[in-house]
């Protein structure tokens, strides 16, 4: 019995570490500011998960929790059941807070890797998970001038993301 208690938590600790590593080639910006970061994100482009599927004017909110974390509130339209779809999540450093690497759980301790690879904060955001599957462009504007998004999907391309997949909500 304490054997498979062992082992069950080793499992555990394995894959929640493993939610929030950092993609292979992938660097997070530096000298990432949160107070610039906080507000509110539209979401331009993204790879399909279930989680957001069907989902269109998606919006992530960013603003500070009392302990110093940062409250994650994101919000799209589910226009198959008429309604609004909000999610609330948590999110904390990974290491310095000058890095743009951050872990955001919407699911009590499990915690997913949240990566600014791209920024500037007053215009656009590229964001990835702990693999190549997840994949976010976000503009402080419901729409990103062509110019720069489609320098962000070169990007991206360039690092080994799909970007034949992406959804445009």
């Amino acid at each position: 019995m304490n054997r498979a208690l062992t082992m069950t938590v080793a499992v555990v600790a394995l894959a929640s570490t493993g939610c929030t590593r950092l993609p292979e080639g992938i660097t997070p910006v530096t000298g990432f500011d949160l107070q610039r970061y906080l507000g509110e994100w539209h979401e331009v482009a993204r790879l399909d998960h279930r989680f957001e599927r069907g989902l269109t004017k998606v919006t992530a909110t960013y603003s500070l929790n009392a302990d110093g974390s940062v409250k994650v509130l994101n919000r799209g339209w589910d226009a198959a059941k008429g309604q609004w779809k909000v999610a609330e999540g948590r999110a904390v450093f990974i290491g310095a807070a000058t890095e743009g690497r951050l872990k955001v759980s919407f699911f009590g301790p499990f915690y997913g890797a949240y990566t600014v690879m791209a920024l500037d904060p007053g215009r656009y955001s590229m964001i990835c998970g702990p693999d190549r599957s997840y994949f976010w462009i976000l503009s402080r504007e419901p729409k990103l001038d062509p110019a720069t998004l489609q320098g962000l999907i070169a990007q991206a391309k360039a690092q080994g993301f799909a970007t034949d997949q992406l959804i445009y909500p």
